[in-house]
């Protein structure tokens, strides 16, 4: 039986210590660091996302603004609004909720926000800055990946991961993350994907497997070498409207020697570290950092 990964557990450690930053920089500084999330249409998934972002800002003193768009939005009219977020001092870091409804060019609205208020960290010039391990912020959900595995005390360095799933989200970047120099990476990153040949015999030479592909219970025990971590990206609706991860979790505890639940391992992660983000945001532009 695997040893479980607690992700809420992690999360309000970090938060904790991001609330006592928060605070000292507010004294220091008089300013109030701010997120401004964007939500166009009405994605449920996506309102209870940002729901919850703008419940944890408020806990470590974090403001929000939350911006609600119609489906109808085209382009143009949310360049309009991307833009007035740039201008306005009082925000430090913007988020456009993902999926954008089909009149919406996905590409052109993140590389249209400030790189210095990309907390979410999708734009070119930071994943520029990503690849040559000189990051201003890290992706979220692979920098709470990374921590996940740090605050676990899992060894990083030296050790072979593999990646299921070449997203720019949280693939492609927990491999830049990864394959850096440093003490909480260091590691040998194998990239993986739905058209990866003799795909089960690469997943079980891994020694830390992550597994973010969107499909529900796709990676069963035989895929997992005994006693591997396995960290499930995953969040997926079942047709009984129950959660489930791309792992395949009550077959995959018996194998691997530790694995995160879904709900409740990687997910609350993903929102610290945009905490995070945005309270190195404020400080970059404030000049405090």
């Amino acid at each position: 039986m695997s040893a479980l990964i607690d992700g809420k557990r992690i999360a309000e450690t970090i938060r904790a210590d991001i609330a006592a930053r928060v605070a000292e920089f507010q004294s220091k500084t008089g300013i109030t660091p701010g997120l401004a999330a964007v939500l166009v249409g009405d994605n449920p998934a996506s309102e209870v996302y940002v729901r919850n972002k703008q419940i944890a800002c408020e806990k470590v003193g974090i403001a929000s603004r939350l911006v609600k768009l119609p489906g109808t939005t085209q382009t143009q009219e949310l360049l309009n609004l991307v833009d007035q977020l740039n201008r306005d001092c009082s925000i430090h870091g913007i988020l456009v909720q993902l999926p954008l409804p089909s009149g919406c060019e996905e590409l052109k609205i993140l590389d249209a926000i400030d790189p210095l208020k990309d907390v979410d960290a999708f734009h070119p010039e930071n994943v520029g800055l990503i690849s040559q391990g000189r990051p201003r912020y890290l992706p979220c959900t692979p920098y709470g990946v990374q921590q996940m595995l740090v605050h676990s005390n899992i060894e990083i360095s030296g050790k072979h991961v593999v990646i299921i799933g070449r997203s720019d989200i949280v693939g492609k970047p927990m491999g830049l993350i990864l394959i850096q120099k440093g003490r909480e990476a260091d590691a040998t990153v194998t990239i993986c994907h739905s058209r990866t040949k003799n795909l089960p015999e690469i997943t079980r030479q891994a020694d830390i497997l992550i597994v973010a592909i969107g499909r529900a219970n796709f990676v069963t025990a035989d895929m997992v070498r005994p006693g591997a971590v396995v960290i499930d990206v995953g969040m997926n609706r079942l047709d009984n409207g129950k959660l489930c991860g791309d792992v395949d979790f009550e077959a995959v505890k018996e194998v691997a020697g530790a694995i995160t639940p879904v709900p409740g391992g990687v997910g609350p992660l993903t929102i610290t570290m945009l905490l995070l983000n945005t309270l190195t945001a404020a400080k970059i532009q404030s000049g405090a950092y």
